[in-house]
């Protein structure tokens, strides 16, 4: 079984290679912790803030909670979250509510 944060960095890692083949340039946080992973780029220089998370259910609280939820501050900040699967090792934009 792998630690948490095993499964963490390879949810990044994966991002960032599939942010790659999307036509994106990518800058990883130097930083282990904050509330943007990654930052990509596309070809017009466009810039999106990125926090990757584990495509994962949490029975906390008996009730079904998805992990892929943005902090307050996330929000203001206009992060997007990347879901990865670590069963399936798909990612994809998780699209929040405005």
């Amino acid at each position: 079984m792998k630690s948490k944060s095993r499964n963490g960095d390879m949810a990044e890692h994966y991002a960032i290679t599939w942010l790659w083949d999307n036509g994106y340039e990518v800058f990883k946080n130097a930083g282990c912790t904050g509330v943007v992973d990654l930052i990509a780029m596309d070809k017009d220089g466009n810039t999106t803030k990125i926090d990757v998370k584990s495509d994962t259910w949490s029975a906390i609280m008996k009730k079904k909670v998805h992990k892929n939820s943005r902090s307050r501050e996330q929000i203001d900040m206009n992060v997007q979250v990347v879901s990865y699967n670590p069963d399936t090792r798909k990612l994809r934009f998780i699209k929040h509510r405005k």
